[in-house]
């Protein structure tokens, strides 16, 4: 789905409830909430064309970190895998896969297969990681972190999409692997998350995307007015609380203030107190889009 806005066009995703719930960041209706309120939303995402549906990582977190991070967290893979089959055309997107927490190997065939499952819809969102006792727990080490990062990313795009891989980096090595099932297509979609300089240098680096968090409007458009981006290079970012039934014209508004400040897609949040509300938010936001459309 595209929202037609002042500013240009914006793609229009979904920041999918229940899967993760974070502190200020979740209604109530989703603590109760499981795989049958998933299928009504999923479905529906599906069915009204947005353009993608999302789904975060973490292993675990400390008692001590919930307040700040929330505790609920359900495993992409999974997840994604599961809503896969539920739908036919809305692109499935990692909100972000740890990279620290996987060896590239392990990311190829994992991700290759739900690709392969889902028909080529996986969008690869990717990031370094926070969470030092996370790190701790997976064995995985932490100070050198992003440079790990950026070689299992580029071991990553080695290898997608092919029966036999092969790396040779600073911190990964290997040769004549076999992957099956893989990815179904070479070309693989990458958006690297982060709220750093480094996050967008490393997105132009080894991506197609960056989707900033805990960022605002004025500092994502002054981090991007700082560099050239390339053509086709997308930026996507957290809507905020969207009320396209309540509020139609400050939703149109939101998105707008989006696009103003680069972004050329959104992860749609709502304010919602029901899964029934849920759904009419999503309805309400397809219809809106189609008006604005017809509107420019």
């Amino acid at each position: 789905m595209r929202f037609a806005t002042a500013a240009g066009e914006l793609t229009l995703g979904v920041h999918t409830p229940v899967v993760i719930q974070t502190p200020g960041g979740h209604a109530r209706w989703e603590e109760a909430a499981g795989p049958e309120e998933l299928v009504r939303v999923v479905t529906a995402c599906d069915m009204f064309g947005y353009h993608h549906l999302t789904c975060s990582e973490h292993v675990t977190v400390p008692e001590a970190e919930k307040k700040w991070r929330g505790a609920v967290y359900w495993d992409p893979v999974a997840t994604l895998g599961w809503a896969a089959a539920l739908t036919s055309q809305i692109l499935l997107v990692t909100n972000v896969v740890v990279l620290g927490y996987h060896h590239p190997v392990e990311i190829l065939k994992s991700y290759g297969t739900l690709d392969r499952l889902s028909g080529g819809r996986v969008v690869l969102g990717v990031g370094v990681g926070t969470l030092r006792e996370e790190f701790e727990l997976l064995g995985s080490p932490f100070a050198d972190r992003g440079q790990r990062a950026d070689d299992a990313l580029g071991a990553i795009r080695d290898g997608w999409g092919l029966a036999k891989v092969q790396h040779r980096g600073p911190h990964f090595e290997y040769d004549g692997l076999m992957v099956e099932p893989h990815s179904p297509r070479k070309a693989l979609r990458v958006w690297v998350g982060g709220r750093s300089e480094r996050s967008l240098r490393r997105a132009l680096e080894l991506g197609e995307g960056w989707t900033p968090f805990g960022l605002s409007l004025a500092e994502v458009a002054q981090m991007l007015g700082a560099q050239k981006l390339p053509s086709g290079f997308e930026v996507i970012l957290p809507s905020g609380p969207l009320d396209p039934a309540g509020a139609p014209q400050r939703t149109a508004d939101q998105l707008d203030a989006l696009r103003r400040a680069g972004a050329t897609g959104a992860h749609c949040a709502f304010v919602h107190h029901s899964v029934d509300h849920f759904l009419e938010q999503l309805e309400a936001l397809r219809e809106l889009a189609g008006a604005e459309r017809r509107a420019v």
